[in-house]
């Protein structure tokens, strides 16, 4: 009952909400219901402790537990509302008892205007004095749903009462839940701090054992390094200079870089204990060392002492001792170093020396200041050796000195076994065996200077005494050297060895072999320069021959030229190309020259022909591209051979081809300022066409066997056969076609040779080329 009571009031509130609205009028009741729910569903969901302070307030709230005042005061509230109701029905009907000056009607009329269009205030104010029947009907409405509320409330009551112990239960455990997550809170506190400490308390203990550790290090290193151990001592006091030796060496070298290195042992009681110690080993080592390593270098200056073998084996073996006396005794280090550059030095210009003088006893003489290209060939022929005379052919001509290109990385040569079976050779092959040892004596000073001093500068203060040696001799050999092909071919020889030294990556020689180039270049232009004055000062009285075929100074230039273009191949001069240009052109002026003095145009030709022939043959032959040198004298050949061919059929047939050149262009297509001339009779073409068919065969006859005593080159000399028959049977043809537009002129035709006939002739002396 105390249950159903609380919640009475609710309920008849929630009815009295819910039937407001409809009670007026059907069709807005539906209206009214949706904005209730809608207002109920959008107001938030009540709580389980909110819900039972909310019944148990409306229960006593309620009318039941309500004194007698207040029940009568609820009992007098719906007659009051009824009455107020009632009133304002009646104020709507504007009746009698309506006072104007207690109600304002201002706006009234706006606000009818506003609703009038909806349905509820035009029911309203259509029934007019029906309302206050209305509104009692709506007030027992209310009072019969108000009263099933709270029955519906009465029969819920036992379990709201329920629900309100299951939520003092439920509040109490949680009560007792809060407390122990409480103590639980604090005891993890706790924990915390106590992990919080003993971090702390780890943190601080790891790092005293890092510094307890790197404590230790540093006191073992140092206690490892100032202290001597007696086997060190005796082993360099006492000791032979081995091995083990070099190994105590280092050891004590250590130790001396850290208490020289090291800020705490400079300072430390233990180190002036023993630093009187040290220095005694120090200076002992020093000593021992030094004294080893100038034995082993007095020992390089004995004769025939290998002194590769002495090096790689006993200095290199123990070259800790010069890093050593390097590190820890300046003096002694310039003492050996001194030592051994003044030994090597020595030793070394020595042994060049005495190579350098055995490969003059197997030098071949090549040529003198006398064989030139425009020399006389008779000039000096007596005051030249027999021997030298075997080797005139080498002067001009390349031959077999070539194969010292191919032969560059082969061994030096061994002066002894090379005497005592006679052989004598170029200055270029005993050049590049000179050089080919200097690269290989440098080649091994320069790396065992790097391994054992750790220095290359060494190197150039050793080699200054057999640069020295070297170039003196040098300088003694191309003062008097007139071979400019041996000269290009020592070019040729150093800019081979500087690519082998470059290979080796090994730059100990690069100033010398530019030096040496400095010293060969001027010496060689001086020698080409030499020829180039020969061709043009040359006597052409002197040096002219009655002899059609080539000459000799022509064949000196074209070997001597082919010489020079086989040895640029590869290389790439220039320079070179330049200098032979001007070698050309005075060539071909001396021949101009000497062809002029044949009294006949055709020995002038012929002579020029053969000449011209010599020459392409021999750069043919060597087979090298002669540039522009190979192009010019094939143009001078072609345009020679024109004016011969020409010479020679104007030698046989002198009338035939002065009536084609000058008759034969009649009633062919002429300018208009050629003169007009009389036509051709038959007469006039009669004794060509007889003359030609008598003696044809006969007179290339005898051009064949001019060509073949005129040209010593059968091949050229077929050639230029086979261009004149070809130009004569251009001219003979003119002429036929000149006979074949003559009125009259059939009866020539059985004199008229045929044109296949000519051209088996000329098949026939193609076939014997």
């Amino acid at each position: 009952m105390e249950a159903g009571s609380a919640v009475v009031e609710e309920a008849a509130r929630r009815a009295s909400a819910k039937l407001e609205l409809p009670a007026i009028d059907d069709d807005s009741e539906e209206g009214s219901a949706d904005t209730a729910s809608s207002a109920d569903a959008d107001r938030p969901m009540p709580t389980a402790e909110e819900l039972s302070q909310f019944a148990i307030e409306k229960l006593f709230a309620s009318p039941l537990f309500a004194s007698s005042d207040e029940k009568a005061a609820n009992l007098e509230e719906p007659q009051s509302q009824a009455a107020d109701l009632n009133a304002t029905a009646g104020d709507l009907t504007f009746g009698e008892d309506f006072e104007s000056e207690d109600i304002s009607l201002e706006g009234l009329q706006e606000e009818l205007e506003s609703y009038q269009g909806r349905e509820m205030v035009v029911n309203i104010l259509g029934k007019g004095s029906e309302l206050r029947a209305y509104a009692r009907d709506v007030e027992e409405k209310l009072r019969q749903v108000e009263l099933e509320s709270i029955q519906d409330y009465i029969k819920e009551s036992d379990n709201l009462m329920s629900l309100h112990a299951q939520i003092r239960e439920c509040d109490s455990i949680l009560t007792h839940m809060e407390s122990l997550l409480g103590g639980f809170q604090e005891d993890l506190g706790s924990i915390s701090s106590e992990i919080r400490s003993l971090q702390e308390q780890s943190m601080t203990m790891g790092l005293k054992l890092r510094n307890r550790k790197v404590a230790e290090v540093k006191l073992a290193r140092f206690l490892e390094e100032i202290v001597l151990p007696p086997n060190m001592i005796d082993a360099i006091v006492d000791g032979e200079v081995n091995e083990e030796f070099v190994r105590n060496l280092q050891i004590l070298s250590r130790k001396l870089q850290f208490i020289a290195e090291d800020p705490g042992a400079k300072g430390s009681a233990a180190l002036r204990d023993v630093e009187p110690e040290f220095e005694k080993l120090r200076l002992r080592s020093v000593a021992k060392g030094r004294d080893y390593i100038i034995q082993r270098i007095y020992a390089l200056r004995k004769p025939k002492t290998n002194i590769q073998i002495l090096q790689q084996n006993v200095l290199l073996k123990y070259k800790y001792l010069a890093t050593f006396l390097r590190d820890h005794g300046k003096e002694a280090y310039q003492e050996i170093r001194a030592a051994y550059i003044d030994t090597m030095n020595k030793v070394l210009s020595a042994h060049f020396k005495t190579y350098i003088q055995s490969l003059e006893k197997l030098q071949l003489d090549i040529a003198t200041r006398n064989d030139l290209i425009g020399v006389e060939e008779r000039a000096g022929m007596f005051s030249r050796g027999r021997e030298n005379m075997k080797n005139k052919s080498a002067v001009f001509a390349l031959g077999d000195r070539a194969n010292v290109l191919k032969e560059i990385d082969q061994p030096a040569i061994i002066p002894h076994i090379a005497e005592a079976s006679g052989s004598k050779f170029p200055y270029e092959v005993l050049f590049r065996s000179l050089h080919k040892l200097l690269m290989d004596t440098a080649t091994s000073e320069y790396l065992f200077c790097c391994n054992f001093f750790g220095e290359d500068a060494i190197f150039s203060e050793i080699f200054t005494g057999p640069f020295s040696v070297i170039e003196d001799h040098m300088n003694a050999v191309l003062i008097n050297c007139y071979d400019a092909i041996g000269l290009k071919l020592m070019i040729r020889i150093t800019y081979q060895h500087q690519l082998i030294m470059s290979r080796r990556r090994v730059p100990c020689l690069d100033a010398y072999f530019d030096k040496l180039n400095i010293l060969i270049w001027p010496r060689f232009k001086a020698v080409f320069d030499m020829h180039l004055v020969s061709l043009r000062t040359a006597n052409v009285r002197t040096l002219w021959e009655d002899d059609v075929h080539s000459h000799y100074v022509m064949r000196r230039y074209a070997e001597f030229t082919a010489s020079l273009l086989q040895i640029n191949t590869e290389h790439g001069d220039t320079q070179l190309e330049l200098n032979l240009e001007r070698l050309r052109v005075a060539i071909d002026d001396l021949l101009v020259k000497l062809a002029r003095v044949f009294k006949k145009q055709k020995q002038q030709t012929v002579f020029l022909i053969n000449n011209y022939d010599m020459v392409l043959a021999v750069l043919r032959e060597v087979g090298v591209d002669g540039g522009k040198t190979q192009q010019q004298f094939e143009e001078l050949l072609k345009s020679s051979t024109t004016v011969f061919v020409e010479d020679l059929l104007r030698e046989h047939f002198q009338a035939l081809i002065s009536f084609v050149k000058t008759r034969g262009v009649l009633g062919e297509e002429s300018s208009s300022s050629t003169p007009p001339q009389s036509p051709v009779t038959v007469q006039e073409v009669e004794p060509l066409v007889k003359d030609f068919g008598e003696r044809w065969k006969a007179a290339i006859e005898l051009m064949h066997k001019d060509l073949i005593t005129s040209f010593s080159n059968l091949v050229c000399g077929m050639e230029i056969l086979r261009a004149a028959l070809t130009q004569l049977l251009l001219y003979y043809t003119r002429l036929s076609d000149c006979i074949k537009r003559i009125d009259g002129a059939e009866a020539l035709s059985k004199d008229l040779v045929s044109v296949a006939s000519i051209m088996h002739e000329i098949k026939k002396y193609s076939r014997t080329f």
